[in-house]
């Protein structure tokens, strides 16, 4: 597949995921600080969990060049780019504060069980599986984000709940710095690897790589679903 066809074909499966019922479902629930928090803590060990996923691809793969885009993306995820001199953690302790989380509250989180779940398959998929697959599970993720691709759609993940949040509770962009920075840091991501699905998951792994994309979008959307049914739970 060209990298024009990897494009369309993972954009095709993320404008899937974006009008999935359990998107429309986490998107649906009226937020309050106290529902947001969840988000917050849940996000937090997504985010974590996910510098674990791109060591494992890294290990596994033995290109140079893939390992050093690798190490790219987490630069910017984990030490500095232009959102923030500290990493990404760091934008969500501070819209944590927006909600009234202490630090420890995010850093000591306890995963919510659809958490847990998916988690442990992510981990499973970049760890056990062939490295290209478990490099388009972790990229395709990020195309979730990406405002270019779901603009008729409302935007991206991060800047349709980023709405979500100046709407229900009164916040500003300042109040809400992670899912600021996510509305546009995951465009750049989102372009990072397509070279390398288009020179590595040719022939037989072809079939394989969409099908672990795929798979991922499934985990994000329980990820998500969970979070809402656990939001739900607590009164608007």
């Amino acid at each position: 597949m060209t990298e024009a066809g990897w494009r369309e074909c993972l954009g095709e499966l993320v404008r899937a995921y974006i009008r999935s019922p359990e998107l429309q479902r986490y998107f649906s629930v009226r937020m309050t600080k106290a529902r947001a928090a969840i988000m917050v803590t849940q996000q937090s060990l997504y985010v974590r969990h996910r510098r674990d996923c791109w060591a494992h691809v890294s290990a596994n793969c033995p290109v140079l060049a893939v390992k050093q885009r690798i190490l790219e993306h987490e630069y910017d995820e984990i030490i500095r780019d232009e959102f923030s001199q500290y990493g990404h953690l760091e934008l969500i302790i501070k819209q944590g504060r927006s909600v009234d989380l202490k630090p420890e509250e995010i850093l000591n989180a306890v995963p919510l069980p659809p958490t847990r779940a998916t988690l442990y398959v992510w981990g499973w998929i970049t760890r056990e599986k062939s490295w290209i697959e478990g490099l388009a599970a972790l990229t395709v993720t990020e195309w979730c984000n990406d405002d270019r691709l779901l603009s008729d759609l409302g935007g991206g993940q991060s800047t349709r709940m980023a709405k979500k949040w100046m709407e229900d509770m009164g916040f500003t962009w300042k109040q809400i710095p992670n899912l600021q920075a996510h509305s546009k840091a995951d465009e750049k991501h989102s372009d990072m690897f397509l070279p390398f699905l288009r020179e590595f998951a040719g022939g037989g792994m072809e079939a394989l790589t969409v099908q672990a994309a795929k798979e991922s979008l499934d985990l994000n959307a329980l990820f998500r679903k969970g979070i809402a049914e656990a939001q739900e739970m607590l009164p608007a």
